[in-house]
Formats: C-alpha cells, sequence, structure tokens
C-alpha cells in the first residue's frame, strides 16, 4: 500500500531567516542527500504550528462559509472557519471548536475527522486537520475572541453541499483548504 513515511535528511546549517511576533518564522537548512553528502544545497522552510479546517453542515445539508478578505492574493474568498493551533502540542480537534465559536458563533455536537494534509510540503511544515462538525447550535458568544482587521470584515453564510462542489469544480471557489474539505467530505461522507 502507498504511504508517506517520515525521512530525515542531514542538516547541516540552520539560519534564521525571519522570526516576528506572528507564530510563523523562515529559516534557510543546508541539508544534503545521505546518499551524497559532499552535495549540500539551500531550502527556506516556513516553521507553522499547524491548522484546523471545519466543514460545518447542517440537518439540510448547508455549510457554514465565510467571506474574507485576503491580501496576499487580493481576493474575498469564500471559506471554511478555521484557525492555527494556537498552543504548541494543541489537540486540533479543541483548535476546530474554538475556531467554529470564535469565526461563526457556532457548536457542533458531532465531531468527526476527515483527513490531515500538508499544505505545501516543498515550503512549508504547515499541517492541517480537516473537521466535520454536526448537530449545530448557536454558540452564546465568541469565547472572548475579538475579531480586527480582516477578519471584522468577514461575514458569513449557509450554501448547499452541492453549489459549492460546483464552485470547486468550476472554479469559482478557489481556496485550497476549502475545496479539501469539500472533496472529502463529497468522496467520503455522501
Amino acid at each position: 500500500m502507498a504511504a508517506d513515511r517520515p525521512e530525515s535528511w542531514p542538516v547541516h546549517e540552520v539560519e534564521r531567516i525571519w522570526q516576528g511576533a506572528a507564530p510563523f518564522s523562515v529559516r534557510r537548512d543546508v541539508i544534503s542527500a545521505p546518499h551524497h553528502p559532499e552535495e549540500r544545497f539551500g531550502r527556506l522552510v516556513l516553521e507553522h504550528p499547524g491548522a484546523a479546517v471545519i466543514l460545518a453542515v447542517d440537518e439540510d445539508e448547508r455549510v457554514l462559509v465565510l467571506h474574507q478578505y485576503r491580501h496576499p492574493a487580493l481576493m474575498r474568498f469564500v471559506e471554511l472557519p478555521a484557525g492555527l493551533l494556537d498552543v504548541a502540542g494543541e489537540d486540533p480537534v479543541e483548535a476546530a471548536r474554538r475556531e467554529l465559536q470564535e469565526e461563526a458563533l457556532l457548536l457542533a455536537k458531532t465531531w468527526t475527522h476527515l483527513f490531515t494534509t500538508y499544505s505545501s510540503p516543498g515550503l512549508s511544515s504547515e499541517r492541517i486537520a480537516y473537521y466535520l462538525a454536526q448537530d449545530l447550535a448557536p454558540a452564546p458568544d465568541r469565547g472572548g475572541f475579538e475579531p480586527a482587521h480582516e477578519e471584522a470584515d468577514m461575514t458569513t453564510g449557509w450554501v448547499p453541499v452541492d453549489e459549492l462542489i460546483e464552485g470547486v469544480r468550476t472554479g469559482t471557489i478557489t481556496d485550497g483548504p476549502t475545496a479539501q474539505a469539500l472533496l472529502g467530505y463529497a468522496l467520503f461522507h455522501r
């Protein structure tokens, strides 16, 4: 059976390129292949704490979506609630619960892990856990979260699953994590 497997090539040097207030950093590793230790080359690594993405589906097969501006892409995306693992070692499902409450003002009784993927393993250590949230109810508050900047401008809505999947197919829904969650749901849970 095909499967990813852990492996680590020799690291000869590490240079810190950037470290800021955000929970990200960038480093440059000088590495070599195990079978050619004399040939050294550099690789940039975006260190990322990991994230959780939530596909919240109601009893009518509608999905709670966010409409959020993302400056690097100069786009307002249709997205799913999502967020970083805020604390080292945080359980991704706990981050998912928190993000659903903070961003969507929703609670869910039923949580199903869909899958976990690396977003761009050639550049980043970001690992995203995807969850299906069902048996939804309104949250009493945002759990102390105060939206700021782009999040303060974010809006929410309910869209039928099939409409979103069609948007992925036609290219009108282009956020990668949203597309992955929807396609995973269509493949595994319908």
